[in-house]
C-alpha cells in the first residue's frame, strides 16, 4: 500500500437537474478527458429505480471500455441481489474479458426497497442474500472448482463461458458503511473494502479502517495487503455558490435522505 492513493472518477449516470443530455458520445468523451488527466479507475454505480433518473450502470461501463486506456474499472456498487447473482455475473465476466481484466467489482445489497420490490424480492433478506450471491458469483466465475449451494442460490449445473480474464475471477470489494456488522462481513467476505464518502468522514473512515484491520487480522487477512476506496463523492460544478447550496437542499437532500446541513459538510 505505502499510503499510496489513486482517484478515479464516476460515471455520469445520474440527472441531477432534470437534464437529459446522455449520450454515447458524451459518456466517450467524459471517459477520454479522465484517462488523459490521470485518472486511475472509472466506475459505475447501480439502481434500477432511483429519485432522479439514472442511466443503467453496468451498460455504460461496458458501453465505454474502448475510451477507457489503462484505468480500472469498478461497480460502486453493483447490487447481485436485485440483478441475480447468475446474471450479474454473465455480464461483469464479459466486460472483464473485454477489458483484458481491468474490473474490479464493488458490491453491496443496496440503500434502496423500491429496487427490492420491483424484483419481487424482501428486503429484509438482503444481508443474508449478499453473502451467498458473492460466493454464487465465484464460483461462477472459476474455470474449475465446486458449485455453490446455498439457502437462496445455487449454481449447480451453470456454466457461465466465456470466463473472466482474472481467474479465479475479478476482485470482490465489499460496500459498507461502517457498522460493526458490514466491517466483519467485509473481512470475511472481500477482496476489498469500498466506504461511502457521503455516509462517512475522515475521523470516521479512519476509525472503520482500524476497527477493519483487527477483522482481518481474526480472519487470517494481511490489512497491509487489503485495499480499499471511497466511492459516490457527489459533485456540482458552478461558479454560484448560492447554485450549489440549492443543488443540496433541493435535489441531494431528498435523493440521498440525508440533511443538507450534513451534506455540505461532506460533499465538496
Amino acid at each position: 500500500m505505502g499510503g499510496q492513493v489513486d482517484y478515479g472518477v464516476h460515471l455520469p449516470l445520474i440527472s441531477l437537474k432534470g437534464q437529459r443530455h446522455w449520450s454515447l458520445r458524451g459518456l466517450l468523451e467524459y471517459a477520454e478527458i479522465a484517462e488523459r488527466l490521470g485518472f486511475r479507475a472509472i466506475s459505475a454505480n447501480d439502481h434500477l429505480i432511483f429519485p432522479r433518473p439514472w442511466l443503467d450502470g453496468p451498460t455504460a461501463l461496458a458501453a465505454v471500455l474502448a475510451s477507457t486506456g489503462q484505468m480500472a474499472l469498478a461497480t460502486t456498487v453493483a447490487l447481485p441481489i436485485v440483478r441475480g447473482p447468475v446474471a450479474l455475473a454473465k455480464s461483469l465476466a464479459a466486460i472483464d474479458l473485454l477489458s483484458g481484466g481491468r474490473l474490479v467489482v464493488g458490491v453491496g445489497p443496496g440503500s434502496s426497497a423500491r429496487d427490492y420490490a420491483a424484483v419481487g424480492i424482501p428486503f429484509e433478506e438482503r444481508w443474508k442474500r449478499l453473502e451467498e450471491a458473492v460466493w454464487a458469483m465465484r464460483a461462477l466465475w472459476l474455470r474449475e472448482g465446486s458449485p455453490f449451494k446455498g439457502e437462496f442460490y445455487s449454481t449447480e449445473g451453470v456454466v457461465l463461458e466465456p470466463y473472466p480474464t482474472q481467474q479465479p475471477g475479478p476482485p470482490i470489494w465489499i460496500g459498507s458503511w461502517g457498522s460493526e456488522a458490514g466491517l466483519r462481513r467485509t473481512a470475511r467476505l472481500g477482496d476489498g473494502w469500498l466506504a461511502s464518502a457521503y455516509n462517512t468522514t475522515p475521523e470516521e473512515f479512519a476509525n472503520a479502517w482500524g476497527r477493519l484491520r483487527e477483522h482481518l487480522r481474526a480472519a487470517g487477512k494481511d490489512p497491509n495487503h487489503f485495499p480499499n476506496a471511497i466511492a459516490t463523492m457527489f459533485f456540482f460544478v458552478t461558479e454560484d455558490r448560492a447554485a450549489a447550496g440549492r443543488i443540496v437542499r433541493e435535489i441531494l437532500s431528498p435523493t440521498l435522505n440525508r440533511p443538507a446541513e450534513v451534506l455540505s459538510q461532506r460533499l465538496l
